[in-house]
């Protein structure tokens, strides 16, 4: 039995012995659970995928003469700015628009928050409701990193536990946010790592809560809340594993810190832009069972095979596979052997339980002890009542 305060101390002495979740199952199977339990303090995971429900706060700084904002564009992409008066949140998935309001779907919110983060120059335009208090009516200026107040990421929902896998049994080729999928099953697609990723080795949250201190986008982040359409309730296998989409986590760190290695803007064809984005989570080795829930291998999580054909919220599935299948390259549908490909990287996914490893060796990087649980309890509540307008 170990506690944080005590790993901690490890840590700041440079004693701690920190393994990435590759090495810790490498070692189970080598030497078994009861003997790596006795050896190792911290555990680092990692994962670099798409995670579109991102995006970052920034505070402008006051003109002068004020402005209250309330329609504003970074680099022809809006921002939401009905909060504070020269408040925004920018949304990585939004897409940028001509002047004359078209979207340019190929260029997004991702995008200018990796060029914000890489220090570069980013036009802004800003139409101000006029009052007593804030009598200016526009303002446009170039902003960079430094000269903002604040810039912080704040991603609503990331880290998805587990995800589906997306194929098309149609007759015609589906632009998704999986990508493009092929029809008549031509390939498929899926985003998890698997093994590697953070939530798949902690899988009932018993280590990661609200206050969990991570690496995030390679600066220091924090867990913030549950993430949106967070889904504890998913059917699990005897592992605890979800065989679908199930708890997510909301997450916060000063962009400032933040380095485009790890956060990069894209854009799905068809579909809009989006954010790559790499996050590493630490798990403290407090006994036995957090081997135990670590040591879990490809072949031991599965996935749906989901197919985008059909547009309805609830589609259709060639049931489950496992992600030592997934990685393998090709899974069987109905008879057929179908190519498939990730959307993580999982090389970057290793570069950053590798590198949060390093933080935590030199003694730069400590644990924290959750204020509070993420909850384990929350349904699903799907829209089922609407009018057609």
């Amino acid at each position: 039995m170990r506690t944080i305060a005590e790993i901690n101390e490890k840590i700041t002495n440079k004693r701690a012995i920190v393994w990435t979740v590759e090495e810790l199952k490498k070692r189970v199977t080598e030497i078994g659970v009861t003997k790596v339990a006795k050896e190792v303090d911290v555990i680092t995971t990692g994962t670099f995928e798409p995670m579109e429900s991102s995006g970052v706060i920034i505070n402008l700084g006051h003109t002068d003469p004020p402005i209250k904002i309330r329609r504003c564009w970074l680099d022809g992409v809006p921002a939401y700015s009905g909060f504070g008066a020269v408040d925004l949140y920018l949304g990585a998935s939004c897409a940028a628009e001509t002047t004359d309001g078209e979207e340019i779907r190929e260029r997004g919110g991702g995008h200018v928050i990796e060029e914000l983060i890489a220090g570069k120059s980013v036009q802004l335009r800003a139409l101000g409701q006029v009052t007593d208090c804030y009598p200016r009516a526009t303002f446009e200026t170039s902003i960079t990193s430094e000269t903002i107040n604040q810039f912080y990421l704040f991603n609503p929902r990331n880290l998805y536990q587990n995800f589906i896998i997306g194929v098309n049994g149609g007759d015609r080729l589906l632009h998704t946010y999986l990508g493009p999928l092929q029809p008549h099953l031509g390939n498929a697609v899926y985003s998890n790592p698997g093994a590697i990723s953070p939530l798949m080795n902690d899988p009932d949250l018993q280590l990661i809560g609200i206050g969990t201190k991570i690496f995030l986008g390679g600066g220091i982040g924090y867990v913030a809340w549950e993430g949106t359409q967070h889904f504890p309730l998913q059917k699990r296998l005897a592992n605890r594993t979800p065989i679908g989409p199930s708890a997510t986590l909301a997450l916060i760190g000063d962009a400032k810190q933040m380095d485009t290695r790890w956060v990069r803007g894209c854009y799905f064809k068809s579909s809009g832009p989006s954010l790559m984005l790499g996050v590493g989570v630490p798990l403290p080795v407090l006994d036995e069972t957090v081997i135990e829930r670590c040591a879990v291998q490809d072949q031991d999580l599965v996935a749906p095979i989901v197919d985008f054909s059909i547009p309805r919220r609830v589609r259709p599935t060639f049931g489950l596979v496992s992600y030592a299948q997934l990685k393998s390259g090709k899974i069987p549908i109905e008879g057929k052997a179908v190519r498939v490909a990730p959307l993580a990287s999982f090389f970057l996914s290793r570069q950053v339980a590798q590198e949060l490893k390093q933080w935590i060796q030199s003694g730069t990087f400590t644990l924290t002890e959750p204020v509070a649980p993420i909850p384990m309890d929350r349904v699903f509540l799907p829209q089922n009542r609407w009018t057609d307008f």
